[in-house]
């Protein structure tokens, strides 16, 4: 997915499907050939990296970064984004493409609300902080045949939604899983992980610890 900035005439930055040899998130320049009917705005406090803005995060050239949004500020992405959720100090965007990438997270992930994020020196550590979004894989059957209604976001951890696999919707949960909010056991759930609901899910939330799911019997 590609994000930019919209006024003066930029260079922006995609988020590639693919790894680099150092592990972290790709990018790569963005052409102004397509037009994407998606309007992303955002807002508020920038330093975890949840606006997706790295410039703002780390300027360069001596600027100091800007630490606040006050107003509501656009990115324009190249694929259509379908869901957002805002969670403490980080975004999910996902997009209902047929797309084998189809979720994308920044901001922090000290907890993997963003999944595992690979660091450039090892790929048995996680980022802590991902300034643009990055791809995060959600392990679907059927990935190509499978689109993501509905995310939400806690206080550090991701819910996700899904159309049918099989048949029924799916809900995938990952992060920090205090008093048992993500419905696993006692554990932490580094990466997106399928979860079992009795009916058909129909929408689902997130509060600051905990989840709610509403179902529609199969019977």
């Amino acid at each position: 997915m590609a994000l930019r900035r919209v006024g003066p005439p930029t260079v922006g930055l995609a988020v590639c499907r693919y790894g680099t040899p150092s592990g972290g998130p790709a990018v790569q320049p963005v052409g102004r050939k397509r037009r994407p009917s998606s309007r992303v705005f955002v807002w508020g406090f920038s330093l975890t990296g949840a606006l997706g803005l790295p410039s703002f995060v780390a300027p360069g050239g001596g600027k100091k970064p800007r630490k606040y949004q006050l107003t509501p500020y656009r990115l324009e992405a190249e694929d259509q984004i379908s869901s957002a959720a805002c969670g403490y100090g980080f975004t999910l965007l996902a997009s209902s493409t047929r797309d084998v990438t189809k979720l994308w997270g920044m901001g922090l992930n000290r907890d993997s609300q963003l999944g595992f994020q690979r660091t450039q020196h090892s790929r048995h550590h996680s980022l802590h902080y991902v300034l643009e979004a990055s791809p995060v894989l959600v392990p679907l059957k059927e990935p190509q045949s499978t689109r993501i209604l509905q995310v939400s976001c806690g206080r550090a951890h991701s819910l996700v939604l899904t159309d049918r696999e099989g048949d029924r919707g799916e809900l995938f949960v990952w992060g920090k899983n205090v008093r048992g909010c993500l419905g696993i056991g006692k554990n932490d759930q580094y990466f997106p992980w399928r979860v079992s609901v009795p009916g058909r899910v129909v929408d689902v939330a997130c509060g600051v610890d905990h989840m709610v799911a509403l179902t529609k019997s199969v019977l």
